[in-house]
């Protein structure tokens, strides 16, 4: 099965690293390509392109300031990326408990002496 192109739907388009960095950078503000160039350190055209398959995408908008082109992003287009990752958040958080569960069971189960040395620094020898 041929794979789909990476400027056909929002979870295409975010699998390039770079388009991820500029959704990033304009989740505060509003801001022109000038300063996402010199921020991100990329070249304009390669923003520029980016910038076109995330606004083909619905991922973000432009509106003109007289010259000047400025992007946000569009936090509803960026929901259902949000939705689907938090599936795997949760498995994450589970994972994590039981990690967690599992280091305070161990901690629990030291031998008396070796747990008090632990905590008052000591390692039995005289000074």
């Amino acid at each position: 099965m041929a794979r789909a192109a990476t400027t056909s739907d929002a979870f295409n388009a975010v699998a390039e690293p770079r388009r991820r960095e500029i959704l990033n950078f304009l989740a505060l503000r509003e801001r022109p390509v000038g300063d996402i160039v010199a921020t991100l350190r990329l070249e304009q055209p390669s923003v520029s392109k980016h910038l076109r398959v995330l606004r083909n995408v619905g991922l973000v908008y432009v509106r003109r300031n007289g010259r000047q082109k400025l992007y946000r992003t569009n936090a509803e287009a960026i929901r259902p990326l949000h939705e689907w990752t938090s599936t795997f958040e949760r498995y994450w958080q589970h994972q994590l408990n039981r990690i967690k569960e599992r280091a305070e069971g161990k901690t629990n189960k030291l031998p008396r002496d070796v747990d008090s040395r632990r905590n008052h620094g000591s390692d039995d020898t005289e000074h």
